[in-house]
């Protein structure tokens, strides 16, 4: 195992022991066996290592996520992905606090990855009519509501002990952002949005090759407009 291991090493399970999302560096270098200059040469600070603990201890998590085959209906993708995000949450609460700590300067790798992937599936929610608002927003509401009830499941979870709380949650969130399928009209307000963002998606799916880069930006500055309520 070599210094970089050996630091991560030491430092997940630093972790996994302490009562606060947070270790000190001379601990983990104290139990790793290594010198503060290696661990500053090879992280930066300490909130670069940090940052990498997360993406170390999240891999598993998203690699799952990433060879997962999107079924038929993306919908149930996303309630999948809510709860396995809920799952790993409270299985692993020590490294899930860390990665949405504001004391974590350093933005970590998978937090975005997480992101990206939620919102690739938004993305195909949109191609099929099926989301009511952009997927930008729709990804921002989905991962703010899945991450709050996560942290709030695990800092106060006897105000939380309903064992239906986060999928009654998670189908209150997806029902305000998504209609059912086969849905001609937006159950409220005009279909223009709707249609924008069906259409946006679609042709970011599968460009025309009739349109040059340049008009294609232009065509998704409108649709993007026109999307929004």
């Amino acid at each position: 195992m070599d210094a970089r291991e050996k630091i991560l090493e030491a430092a997940t399970e630093l972790l996994a022991g302490a009562s606060a999302a947070d270790v000190s560096t001379r601990a983990v270098c104290e139990k790793a066996g290594v010198g503060a200059p290696m661990l500053y040469r090879l992280f930066g600070d300490k909130a670069g290592l940090l940052a990498a603990v997360v993406d170390r201890g999240f891999e598993r998590y998203l690699a799952s996520k990433r060879e997962a085959r999107p079924s038929e209906d993306p919908v149930e993708d996303l309630k999948s992905g809510w709860d396995n995000h809920m799952r790993f949450a409270l299985e692993h609460p020590s490294h899930y606090r860390l990665m949405y700590s504001p004391e974590l300067t350093v933005p970590p790798a998978a937090a975005q990855e997480a992101h990206d992937l939620l919102h690739g599936i938004l993305e195909r929610c949109a191609a099929q009519g099926r989301l009511t608002v952009p997927p930008p927003l729709a990804t921002q509401m989905i991962m703010s509501a899945n991450v709050g009830a996560a942290l709030s499941m695990l800092t106060r979870p006897e105000q939380y002990a309903d064992t239906k709380f986060s999928q009654r949650l998670r189908d209150a969130v997806l029902d305000s952002v998504t209609r059912p399928v086969g849905a001609d009209t937006p159950r409220e307000g005009s279909p223009v949005p709707v249609a924008a963002a069906t259409l946006a998606a679609r042709l970011r799916a599968d460009l025309p090759p009739t349109l040059t880069a340049a008009e294609s930006a232009l065509l998704q500055q409108w649709l993007e407009k026109l999307s929004e309520r």
